[in-house]
């Protein structure tokens, strides 16, 4: 049975999902819905479809397999991967999944209400003074391990990989993005799934957030 992906028809947080379900060899339609032009950005689209889907909490974005119906995109990313072996199995490890899992999380909510802020000039000075730190963070919690929670690829390191590839996309020539975390990245764009899907057509680097963004809202 082929798996339904719901979402914007843009990166989003939905690229960790899209990326698990090629690396499992999961087969899967994405149904990608579009906000109108502006300057009203109608979002009826989705919105005329959301409590029609037999989802708990409507939202995007929502993955229907069978009777599995989830929303949340961690919730989503989780349950890929339970299904495929890709968690943690030691209590250590399962420690250092949670917490990354979660400060990633953070990590991304604090760039998307930058992007998507009327005040995002104003305000992206005072983010990029604190970007080095959660970077230098980051490169210490992994540390010399080849995966963030060891030998084990496990799903954080999806997460990991998309949230510094769109720090990486931001700012290009970022320091702390070198050494150990830019050897992670290497690592997991070498993995042979992964490594077919960015070159494939289904593989999207951009948009990453819809129109109304202040960055990256467009191909270009």
């Amino acid at each position: 049975m082929v798996v339904i992906l719901g979402y914007w028809d843009v990166r989003g947080m939905a690229q960790p999902i899209r990326m698990l379900l090629e690396y499992t060899d999961t087969p899967y339609q994405e149904r990608k819905y579009h906000l109108g032009p502006a300057p009203d950005h109608d979002p009826s689209e989705w919105t005329s479809e959301k409590e029609k889907l037999g989802l708990d909490f409507p939202n995007i974005p929502y993955l229907i397999d069978g009777n599995t119906k989830l929303t949340q995109s961690n919730a989503i990313v989780r349950y890929i991967a339970r299904k495929h072996n890709l968690c943690a199995e030691t209590e250590e490890e399962k420690q250092r999944e949670d917490l990354l899992e979660n400060q990633l999380m953070d990590l991304r909510m604090n760039f998307i209400r930058l992007c998507y802020s009327p005040d995002f000039e104003k305000l992206k000075p005072a983010y990029l003074e604190q970007l080095p730190k959660k970077l230098q963070e980051l490169s210490r919690f992994l540390g010399s391990r080849t995966w963030f929670v060891g030998q084990k690829l496990t799903f954080v390191d999806f997460l990991a990989y998309d949230v510094m590839d769109q720090q990486r996309m931001f700012v290009p020539e970022c320091p702390e993005l070198k050494g150990n975390l830019a050897q992670f990245m290497q690592r997991f764009e070498a993995l042979d799934k992964i490594s077919a899907y960015m070159r494939s057509e289904r593989f999207r680097k951009a948009p990453i957030f819809v129109s109304i963004a202040k960055w990256c809202s467009s191909k270009d």
